[in-house]
């Protein structure tokens, strides 16, 4: 059999699987992760969460409409690799400018196709999230090992992906918005619909590095803080904690994802890493307060240990209904709120976009409220009308 345009995945216990290579050349040692979404691989590309990752796509058929100029995430696509049962170069989108083959081998990401995907997620599932090396198909297992072995995985990933100076962006005009709210947007790896979901809601949003200072941010006098999604492990970024622990009741905080785990932290919580970790845009949560059920978007390695919030001022909000694990915290007292979830998913679900709306409340008027219906009287004309 010819090995022309081969490349293998290599487990840590040995497990190899052979496809055809597509996207960039070279090697990589990534973390194996799958996510269940059935579209927006687009997303997830551009997603800098998934920075030193590899994704397994369970949905069978990747790359059939292409990639479109208004819906990445991120301006530098920072994925290590994607990972796919049948890759399609031949975009059918009028949409559409260049196909996901072509835009992976610009930002040097490497894929394979051809492999059998049901049976990686599910190794995935059964023993956790582990290391995988991306090669060519004739590397001897021995040196495969050999290479995951002394692999030292990195952990400066936030401030690979984080802005390196603030910028402003501007609020979209709107007639039922008496004035702008200014928010401070702490970069650590931020999904560009975050600040779409806030312009749209009349805020003027600074984004600012992931290192910036809790005297650098209150001198810009924003009217709320907000502390982006990211990659990695939220330990390996003190000084974004140190920052928001700083910030705690000074100014209303909101954080997602990453920086919901950073919130937790600077309040005395503890994180842990989940066995393989939520990716999907298919996870039902329930609201507590409410007791109803949004389905949402996940793209997250660790979570807020449930009893460690005993010894803090934070309650949960929101738990995960497939493993009870926390969703949301609150702190009504410090003005301060978070979710594990993203409000701000795109392509979907909409669910949750009522986040939004609870945050630019809070800034407006001091008050946190503990139910999407509060939010919803609140904001009729806000709550339920997320753009796409």
């Amino acid at each position: 059999m010819s090995t022309e345009n081969k490349r293998k995945i290599v487990l840590e216990d040995g497990q190899e699987y052979i496809g055809t290579a597509f996207g960039a050349d070279g090697e990589r040692i990534l973390e194996l992760v799958f996510n269940t979404s059935m579209v927006g691989y687009q997303e997830i590309l551009s997603d800098p969460s998934y920075t030193d990752q590899a994704v397994v796509m369970t949905y069978p058929l990747i790359g059939n409409y292409g990639m479109a100029d208004e819906d990445y995430e991120s301006l530098h696509p920072s994925i290590g690799a994607l990972v796919v049962r049948e890759y399609n170069d031949e975009p059918s989108n009028f949409r559409s400018t260049v196909s996901l083959g072509d835009v992976m081998k610009k930002y040097g990401i490497v894929g394979v196709s051809g492999v059998d995907t049901r049976k990686i997620t599910r190794s995935v599932r059964d023993y956790g999230s582990r290391l995988a090396l991306l090669t060519d198909v004739n590397t001897p297992l021995s040196v495969c090992l050999e290479k995951l072995r002394t692999y030292p995985v990195p952990t400066d990933a936030v401030s690979r992906v984080s802005c390196r100076e603030a910028f402003d962006s501007q609020p979209v005009p709107a007639d039922n918005i008496a004035k702008p709210l200014h928010v401070v947007a702490i970069d650590c790896g931020m999904k560009q619909n975050i600040v779409r979901s806030l312009n749209r809601r009349g805020c003027l949003v600074t984004v600012v590095p992931w290192n910036t200072s809790a005297e650098e941010i209150l001198a810009k006098d924003p009217d709320g803080v907000f502390i982006s999604n990211g990659p990695g492990d939220p330990k390996d970024v003190p000084e974004t904690i140190a920052t928001v622990r700083s910030l705690i009741g000074k100014k209303p905080i909101f954080g997602i994802c990453l920086g919901h785990q950073i919130l937790s932290l600077a309040f005395g919580a503890e994180t842990y890493k989940l066995k393989f970790g939520h990716r999907g845009g298919n996870h039902p949560v329930k609201e507590l307060a409410s007791g109803k059920i949004e389905i949402t978007s996940q793209n997250h390695s660790y979570a807020v240990d449930l009893a460690s919030l005993s010894k803090t001022p934070l309650t949960a909000t929101h738990i995960n209904l497939l493993d009870n694990t926390v969703e949301g915290v609150a702190c009504a007292a410090k003005q301060a709120f978070s979710v594990q979830y993203h409000p701000e998913s795109a392509p979907g679900p909409q669910d949750s976009s009522y986040l939004f709306d609870r945050f630019i409340r809070l800034m407006r008027t001091g008050v946190l409220s503990d139910s999407r219906d509060d939010v919803c009287a609140a904001e009729p004309l806000q709550c339920g009308k997320e753009a796409m």
